[in-house]
């Protein structure tokens, strides 16, 4: 049964795609946020995944889904979303630089033509007690110069953008003219210098839209007295409210305008979302910190842009996958290194050094913590040695 769950999970890859990009339509308009973009979270993955194994059956986690959405939806009515003041900055500050630092450690291999494949060769390397010198030797073996060449022309490009003329058309984003231009490169490497080409492995690979009515599953509303659903319910709900409420703080701190979005609002917006994913047999989102950090340094302003995301996205998906295949994986890598590196920037360490200890330790707990665990530990123990420093200083 689990086998058969997990195959279904599979083959419904390509709704998952339409669904979270549609989605986005539907909590952008909700939602007060004038730059927070949702959607699936990394938090989320293995939850889902637990979930799943737990249930043992998809149309009962779809049902687990549409449950959690609706408790999003009653802790917003019930002013839940309170619970986001009580983080402190330099807690915020922590998530987003080791946001920053997993973007870059994560974008790094994507950017040099690193191969998943090549990394089970890795993996098993490290299994038989390889020594570090001899797995650095492995990834530089299978480095691709195509994709490096193609990541360099776009860092570059990113970097210096603003200080040509070309910055002056603000209806041209240098995230969109680097993608253009590592299309053009490779394709040109295919003609004149063939070994030089990205390789499949690492281009976008998105599948093709065929039959929208094969792809929707219904929730299985006859075990809704299942204690195991409640539980996988609760657990979704708490964890994506968690990382909602987090991510809107943080996006706020970095919003050049500082604007300030209701909590409450956020919270009945993302359960609004979650409720119909479930319905139509999608998985659960949240507000996600990496894809509002990229609208923010597109140049978003409004929360049109979040709605014009999800309508364009899911129109590219469903009518124009073959073209998105161009894509090499490189260059949006290197889109995602310079957040990171946006993200991370050195500024922010040393401003929370002469703040004091106080704020200095607890934001490198939470970014140590966060990336040796996951978000909500990580927040959890930035908050704690947060706490300490408050009771020392009272007590002692």
């Amino acid at each position: 049964m689990l086998r058969d769950c997990f195959s279904q999970w599979r083959t419904l890859t390509l709704w998952n795609y339409c669904w979270n990009y549609w989605r986005g339509l539907v909590v952008g308009l909700i939602s007060e946020s004038n730059i927070s973009v949702s959607g699936p979270a990394a938090g989320l993955s293995g939850i889902v995944l637990s979930a799943i194994t737990q249930i043992g059956s998809f149309d009962l986690f779809l049902l687990a889904v549409l449950l959690a959405g609706a408790l999003q939806l009653l802790a917003g009515f019930l002013k839940a979303g309170a619970f986001a003041n009580y983080i402190p900055s330099s807690i915020i500050k922590g998530l987003l630089t080791a946001i920053g630092l997993i973007l870059i450690i994560n974008q790094i291999p994507y950017a040099a033509g690193y191969e998943k494949e090549n990394a089970k060769n890795l993996i098993q390397l490290k299994e038989e007690g390889a020594s570090i010198i001899e797995e650095i030797i492995h990834v530089f073996e299978f480095l691709s110069w195509g994709p490096i060449i193609i990541s360099f022309v776009s860092l570059v490009t990113l970097f210096f953008w603003h200080k040509t003329p070309f910055k002056k058309f603000s209806f041209l984003p240098a995230s969109l003219i680097v993608v253009l231009m590592a299309v053009f490169i490779n394709k040109a490497f295919q003609i004149y210098l063939p070994e030089f080409s990205v390789s499949k492995g690492n281009l976008v690979n998105i599948p093709i839209f065929k039959d929208l009515t094969k792809m929707v599953t219904i929730p299985n509303f006859t075990q809704i007295g299942n204690f195991v659903v409640w539980k996988v319910a609760f657990t979704i709900a708490i964890v994506a409210s968690v990382e909602t409420l987090l991510n809107l703080e943080a996006v706020e701190n970095i919003d050049p305008q500082k604007r300030k979005a209701s909590p409450n609002k956020e919270l009945m917006a993302q359960g609004i979302g979650n409720m119909l994913s479930g319905l139509v047999g999608g998985i659960p989102i949240t507000s996600v910190i990496v894809r509002s950090s990229v609208n923010i340094n597109a140049g978003a302003q409004t929360k049109l842009s979040t709605i014009l995301h999800g309508l364009l996205l899911l129109i590219s998906v469903v009518f124009l996958s073959t073209i998105l295949n161009l894509i090499p994986l490189a260059t949006l890598a290197s889109i995602l290194l310079v957040t990171g590196f946006k993200l991370a920037r050195i500024s922010i360490f040393k401003e929370l050094y002469k703040n004091g200890l106080n704020q200095f330790i607890p934001f490198i707990i939470t970014i140590i913590a966060i990336l040796f665990t996951d978000l909500l530990i990580g927040i959890i123990a930035g908050s704690l040695s947060h706490q300490l420093y408050l009771l020392k200083h009272k007590y002692l």
